[in-house]
């Protein structure tokens, strides 16, 4: 009788069965756990005491239980170290980097060597003093800051989820995370946390580092939270066990595994375990052991080998663990390419969406230009989602609470939940910065697009997580409405006059400020063509006239353009970007009636327009005329436009509580100012 070829789903259930039979086969080496474990402690103690920086402690109390996880049961290989299905670690507790780079060099990235553990801390080593995103070596994520890491793990969580909805039969994986006390500290991490909670991220799993020890000393002179009883309330499974002992970390995440919610297992641990004289202090923590305590720890751990050496049994061992899932990924390779949606998930891993967006952003184009309607920048960014968002199915919306005000939500695709990850919006609630953390880790995932919206004046709280964007490279779109004092009543609170200057102090963050919707329109197309930086789409609350005709050209694609030119060489030159370019265009022509020639410039994008070649750059800012810039928002940044001796219109101070033509009246953000300025300006000359 001839045997039926197995399915994919069936060769994927077969592969978890030869794992566990691998599992189980390592289980009977468990004696040698702790020698494996003290391997990690001894590269790390000695790449920190060359170094002379660094933090030893954490990766020394944590190393059992990193073991266990590396040996027993993570999903990875070293030699296909982008493998899509691969389960994600994430150390959040950053600043114990070296237990990560130990574990990935022993387990054989090809580019950890021993060399590089060496080179811990040193300019241009893959083994920087927190972990920076790597991932052909295995670092998934930059964490460092605190929180962030936790945080970022649910839009991990949630980007599985999401991808395992459409591609079950080629994702099913975990997210693993090692996080302390100051993780759990930081508010940032509740965020995270209560989302991942709501969302019922089951294949979430926080391993705890709970060794009451912090930077000032015990924990306890700061922190007494109930962690168990916190997380119960988040709706997570809660385990707690000795961190050193083997069997009871090996339980533990077999457990959490086959939980339908996150899980967190609290790891009572000893910081610096091993050290005869630091174990389980502060001084462990943030600087080398010294030579005399690590002389000590390698007696007490019965480490006898010189430093950064490594037995063969020992490192044999680690390489089988970095062998262990070599026969998974082949299958799943396998698997995929008999699977009929093969070219779809392809193309969603690539994340290349430009040849279907381009012909729908001409057709948005053409229709703004066409209707020329009177609508806040919001609304327009509405509009064009209208038409994105159905032929994406992978890009994912959200917002911090604000989605009727944001206009991110549009008709059809359904909402995410805990009963069906099918959708394409997230309701964030009010976590401004654990949406921005979770929309990184989404990101980092990779597969999905994902943007979400919030007021431009809580850029502030999420202002770590986009910065963290900017310096991983990663394609998250913040649509970030009520972009200055035009929102009006609800006043100074509200009314982001900084906000626009601190955002393009980021590097690698654009700031794209539409003056109408079909710049709205270029400026989600340059969004959603960059791989490799994140952005805020900055738009309006008021309605704005179309100041801008149809072009087959993305003219925002400069990040400045010259939207209008009079007669001749220029007496006046207008720097505008966003609301105020339609103030600029009503100027321009008071002063032409005036007999002045002036050319308009709006500038989307500043960012952008200062990567150009210098010769555009000059031939809009290097003339002989008066130049103003326009902007509800303050100088900072507009310099570079238009000189430290050019003229600006806009805010030096924070609003005031009233309609927004009355603020600008009042603020003397007007066409009439613009022209007095300018007439005046010309008078000196």
């Amino acid at each position: 009788m001839t045997q039926q070829p197995l399915s994919a789903s069936e060769k994927i259930l077969k592969v978890k069965e030869m794992r566990q039979d691998e599992n189980s086969a390592m289980t009977q080496q468990e004696p040698d756990y702790k020698q494996m474990a003290n391997a990690v402690r001894a590269l790390s103690m000695d790449a920190v005491e060359k170094a002379k920086s660094g933090h030893p402690g954490m990766p020394m109390g944590m190393a059992d239980v990193a073991t266990v996880l590396f040996a027993k049961y993570l999903k990875f290989d070293p030699r296909n170290p982008l493998w899509p299905d691969r389960d994600r670690f994430i150390l959040s507790a950053g600043h114990g980097s070296m237990l990560l780079y130990a574990l990935l060099h022993l387990t054989g990235y090809e580019k950890m060597t021993i060399e590089e553990i060496k080179n811990f801390r040193q300019l241009h080593s893959l083994t920087p003093g927190h972990p920076e995103i790597m991932k052909e070596v295995g670092v998934e994520t930059t964490t460092g800051p605190l929180g962030q890491g936790i945080a970022t793990a649910t839009g991990f969580a949630l980007a599985e989820r999401v991808m395992s909805a459409h591609f079950p039969d080629l994702t099913e994986h975990y997210t693993y995370v090692i996080a302390s006390d100051g993780d759990l500290m930081e508010g940032l991490s509740h965020e995270g946390c209560a989302l991942a909670g709501h969302l019922r991220l089951s294949r979430l799993i926080v391993l705890y580092d709970d060794n009451g020890i912090c930077i000032d000393g015990a924990t306890d002179t700061s922190y007494s939270d109930d962690v168990t009883k916190r997380f119960e309330a988040y709706g997570w499974d809660v385990q707690t066990i000795d961190g050193h002992d083997i069997k009871a970390i090996d339980r533990a995440i077999e457990k959490a595994q086959k939980t339908d919610t996150p899980s967190i297992i609290c790891c009572k641990t000893h910081i610096g375990y091993g050290a005869p004289e630091k174990q389980g202090s502060a001084a462990s923590h943030g600087a080398p052991l010294g030579a005399a305590e690590i002389e000590g720890a390698r007696k007490n751990l019965n480490w006898p080998h010189p430093p950064f050496e490594i037995p063969e049994d020992i490192a044999q061992l680690w390489r089988m663990v970095g062998e262990k899932n070599h026969s998974a990924y082949e299958e799943w390779e396998n698997a995929l390419s008999q699977n009929r949606h093969r070219a779809t998930f392809d193309q969603v891993m690539a994340g290349d969406v430009s040849e279907i967006i381009a012909p729908l952003i001409r057709e948005i184009k053409e229709s703004f230009a066409k209707d020329k309607p009177k609508m806040a920048t919001r609304q327009c960014s509405g509009n064009v989602l209208e038409i994105l968002v159905p032929a994406l199915p992978f890009l994912i919306g959200g917002s911090a609470d604000l989605t009727g005000s944001n206009n991110t939500k549009v008709e059809g695709p359904g909402v995410i939940t805990k009963d069906d990850y099918s959708g394409q919006y997230i309701h964030y609630g009010v976590r401004e910065h654990g949406m921005a953390a979770a929309m990184n880790g989404m990101a980092l995932h990779g597969g999905l697009i994902p943007y979400a919206g919030t007021f431009l004046q809580f850029s502030d709280y999420c202002r770590p997580s986009l910065r963290l964007a900017a310096l991983m490279k990663q394609r998250v779109i913040h649509v970030m409405t009520h972009d200055s004092i035009g929102l009006g009543e609800d006043g100074p609170t509200h009314q982001p006059v900084e906000h626009l200057a601190a955002l393009r102090a980021i590097p690698n963050f654009y700031v794209y400020r539409p003056c109408d919707g079909v710049e709205t329109a270029e400026c989600w197309e340059l969004a959603l063509n960059r791989h490799d930086t994140p952005c805020a789409l900055a738009l309006s609350r008021q309605g704005l006239e179309t100041v801008r005709e149809a072009s087959k050209e993305n003219m925002c694609a400069r990040g400045a353009y010259i939207l209008s030119e009079g007669k001749g060489k220029p007496d006046v030159t207008l720097f505008a970007s966003g609301s105020e370019v339609g103030l600029a265009v009503k100027a321009a022509a008071a002063l032409s009636a005036k007999k002045h020639s002036v050319r308009v410039v709006s500038v989307p994008c500043m960012d952008l327009f200062f990567e150009q070649d210098g010769a555009y750059i000059e031939e809009l800012t290097c003339n002989k005329s008066v130049k103003i810039a326009v902007e509800a928002g303050v100088r900072q940044g507009w310099d570079r436009m238009i000189g430290a001796h050019g003229y600006f219109i806009g805010m030096a101070s924070f609003g005031e509580s009233a309609p927004a033509d009355v603020l600008y009246k009042h603020f003397g953000i007007t066409e009439d100012n613009i022209v007095a300025t300018a007439l005046a300006a010309l008078a000196k000359k």
